[in-house]
C-alpha cells in the first residue's frame, strides 16, 4: 500500500482545492499518463490478517463418528472437546461439533438399549453370518453345486449352485454343527466330519444299491480362520471319486421320493448294514478272536431284527412271497452267525462265518427289490469276495477322496 507524500509547494492545499488522491506508481509513470496503461484504484488493500478463522478438526471428527454410529461414545467426547476449543481459540465448527455430539448421543443411547435387550448379540451374529455367507455359498441338504476347480479335494471356499438334474461336482446330503469352544485343530475337525458324514449318508441315500460305485463321501468343514468368525458347520457331500469325474442327477432316495413300502424295506436293511459296519479293526480272526466273536453276535442279532421287521410289515400282494422267502434266508444265516459268535477257536469261527456269509448272497434280495421297484443290481463290492470280515460291507473311503461307497447290501 502506497503512502502519499507530504504536501509541497507544487501541491498547495486550500479550502477551495481538495487534495489530490495518490495513485500507485507503475513502471511507466502515473496511471493515465501517455507513458503507460491506466490502473483502477484497489477497492480493498491485501492483508494476511483478512483470512477467515480455521474450522476445528475435532468438530469434523465428531460429526463423522456421529453419522457412522460405529463408535458413538467417541463422537460425543470429541464433540464436547471441540466446543471448548472453539470458544477458547475463536475457531469455526460449532455446528459440526453440536451436530456430531447430538448424533453420537443418540447412537450411544441406541447401543445401550440393544445391550439391555440382547439386540447387540443378535446383530453381531448376523454380521458374522453375513461374513460367512460372503466366504462361501450357503448350501443346504439336497443342493447340487460346482466347485471352481471342478474337484472336491483340497480347499473349496466358493461354490456355485446348479440344478441336480444336470452334471455337477457335488450334492449335499447332510449338514451339522460342531460344538462351540476353541478351535480343536484340523485333525479333530476332519475326524469328526468323516465319522458323522459317513453315518448320515444312509438317511439321504437310503438305498445303497442305487448309489454308483464311483461315488464317495466328501465334506466341507471349518478352517481355523472361519472358526474365529463363528463358523461351526460341516457340509456332507456326495462326489465322484474319479479325478475330473462328476455326478448326473440326484442321488436322493428317502421318504421324500420313495413310497412307504420301499422305505420300510430299506429301514429293515439298515439294521443289518449297521451291524456289518461294526467289524473289528483287526482284519484277521487270529489277531482278535474275542472281537470277531462279538461282531458275529451283533450280526446275528441284526439278522433276527431284520427278519422280524420284514415279517411285521403289510407288503403289497406282489411283494409278499419274495419278502417272505428273503426273511427265511435271513433266519438260516442268523443261525450260522450265532454259532460263529460262540466259536472256541479261529478255525471254528471261519467254518460258521463262511457258511453264514454264503447265505447272505445279495442275489437273494433281488426278487423282493424288483417287486418293490428298487434297484436290483448289487454294488460292485458286495458278494463272497467283498474283502475283510465284512464280506460285502461298505468300503469306507478316506475323507475327501478314496474308496467307493457301495453300502453293505448283504442280502438286502
Amino acid at each position: 500500500m502506497s503512502i502519499p507524500p507530504p504536501a509541497g509547494p507544487q501541491q498547495p492545499h486550500g479550502p477551495h482545492q481538495p487534495p489530490q488522491q495518490p495513485y500507485p506508481q507503475g513502471p511507466y509513470g502515473p496511471p493515465g499518463s501517455p507513458q503507460g496503461p491506466a490502473y483502477q484504484p484497489w477497492a480493498q488493500g491485501y492483508s494476511p490478517y483478512n483470512r477467515p478463522a480455521p474450522v476445528n478438526g475435532l468438530a469434523i471428527t465428531s460429526m463423522v463418528f456421529g453419522v457412522l454410529c460405529c463408535l458413538p461414545g467417541v463422537g460425543l467426547v470429541f464433540g464436547l472437546i471441540a466446543l471448548r476449543q472453539i470458544r477458547r481459540r475463536g475457531e469455526r465448527g460449532t455446528g459440526l461439533a453440536v451436530g456430531g455430539s447430538v448424533l453420537s448421543g443418540i447412537g450411544l443411547a441406541l447401543w445401550a438399549l440393544m445391550l439391555a435387550t440382547g439386540g447387540a448379540s443378535s446383530f453381531w451374529e448376523e454380521v458374522k453370518q453375513g461374513a460367512r455367507d460372503g466366504a462361501d455359498a450357503s448350501l443346504v441338504k439336497g443342493d447340487c453345486f460346482d466347485s471352481p476347480s471342478g474337484a472336491l479335494s483340497g480347499g473349496t471356499e466358493v461354490v456355485t449352485g446348479v440344478p441336480c438334474s444336470g452334471e455337477h461336482d457335488g450334492e449335499v446330503f447332510a449338514t451339522f454343527r460342531l460344538r462351540d469352544g476353541g478351535y480343536p485343530g484340523d485333525a479333530s475337525v476332519s475326524g469328526t466330519a468323516d465319522e458323522r458324514c459317513h453315518g448320515l449318508r444312509d438317511s439321504y441315500a437310503m438305498d445303497a444299491w442305487a448309489v454308483p460305485d464311483d461315488v464317495d463321501v466328501y465334506y466341507l468343514m471349518p478352517t481355523e480362520g472361519s472358526w474365529a468368525a463363528g463358523d461351526r458347520e460341516v457340509t456332507c457331500v456326495f462326489g465322484n471319486a474319479a479325478e475330473g469325474g462328476n455326478l448326473t442327477g440326484s442321488l436322493r432316495n428317502d421318504a421324500t421320493v420313495l413310497d412307504a413300502d420301499q422305505v420300510a424295506y430299506l429301514k429293515a436293511a439298515h439294521i443289518l448294514n449297521a451291524a456289518v459296519e461294526s467289524a473289528p479293526d483287526e482284519e484277521y480272526v487270529e489277531d482278535d478272536l474275542p472281537g470277531h466273536r462279538a461282531w458275529a453276535g451283533r450280526v446275528a442279532a441284526a439278522l433276527d431284527g431284520q427278519a422280524r421287521t420284514l415279517r411285521g410289515h403289510d407288503w403289497p400282494a406282489g411283494a409278499r412271497t419274495p419278502v417272505t422267502a428273503l426273511a427265511a434266508g435271513l433266519d438260516r444265516a442268523r443261525a450260522e452267525w450265532a454259532k460263529a459268535a460262540r466259536a472256541k477257536d479261529a478255525d471254528a469261527f471261519h467254518q460258521h462265518y463262511d457258511t453264514g456269509l454264503r447265505l447272505l448272497d445279495p442275489k437273494q434280495a433281488v426278487p423282493a427289490r424288483k417287486a418293490l421297484g428298487l434297484e436290483t443290481t448289487p454294488p460292485a463290492g458286495d458278494g463272497e469276495d467283498g474283502g475283510g470280515p465284512g464280506g460285502g460291507g461298505s468300503n469306507r473311503g478316506g475323507s475327501n477322496g478314496g474308496g467307493s461307497d457301495g453300502g453293505s447290501g448283504m442280502a438286502v
